[in-house]
């Protein structure tokens, strides 16, 4: 019903877009749970201990499902903004600034909801821009 007043252009690029995140999450929260040690360097430069990946594996993951899941899509990107938003806190906090992860978690922000208001069109009237 949210996609009935939506452009076809529009829907399939708020698809696109919104597919690109999910994918980078699920492999995120994938790499976390079962191949952590694949990313124990970039842990050990941003102060993360090892075993917070059993933690934010699952975040990412769940967020992911949530953002995914037209119904709670809503939740779900403000769960995926949280997360990335912790992202790039943990980079500018070790003097980061511009760094490739840190701006690559500020752009998969943005696709998050570029895609949401591209494909709903609830989230259009909520969050209008002004004419």
């Amino acid at each position: 019903m949210s996609e009935a007043m939506t452009s076809r252009p529009a829907l399939w690029a708020g698809r696109i877009a919104s597919a690109i995140v999910v994918a980078v999450l699920v492999a995120d929260g994938a790499v976390q749970l079962f191949a952590p040690a694949q990313i124990a360097g970039l842990l050990r430069e941003t102060g993360f201990a090892m075993q917070l990946t059993r933690v934010l594996g699952p975040i990412a993951l769940v967020s992911a499902f949530l953002y995914a899941f037209p119904p709670s899509a809503a939740l779900g990107a403000i769960l995926v903004t949280g997360y990335l938003g912790g992202a790039v806190c943990a980079h500018v906090r070790i003097g980061e600034w511009g760094s490739p992860p840190e701006v690559i978690s500020l752009f998969l922000g943005v696709m998050t909801w570029g895609g949401l208001y591209a494909r709903v069109l609830r989230i259009r009237t909520i969050l209008p821009f002004i004419r």
